[in-house]
């Protein structure tokens, strides 16, 4: 593994660090931050004129990251 390959799955560990401890902080009793599934649930039921916006960019987002890291 070369050091930009290294970098890269560090930043990728440390990022998955940063959500468990959102999440985590997030399920305190009395925390006024919201779950990741809340923020998904917000992002999932936007809509402009009846057209499901936040299901298309998150459908989006993910066909994006299916095809630069799995497709290859």
């Amino acid at each position: 593994m070369t050091l930009v390959q290294g970098l890269i799955a560090a930043g990728f560990v440390a990022v998955a660090v940063l959500l468990g401890a959102v999440e985590w902080v997030a399920r305190r009793p009395g925390s006024a931050v919201p779950t990741l599934s809340d923020m998904c649930a917000l992002a999932m039921s936007y809509e402009v004129r009846r057209l499901p916006v936040g299901r298309v960019v998150l459908l989006g987002f993910w066909w994006w990251i299916g095809w630069h890291f799995f497709a290859r």
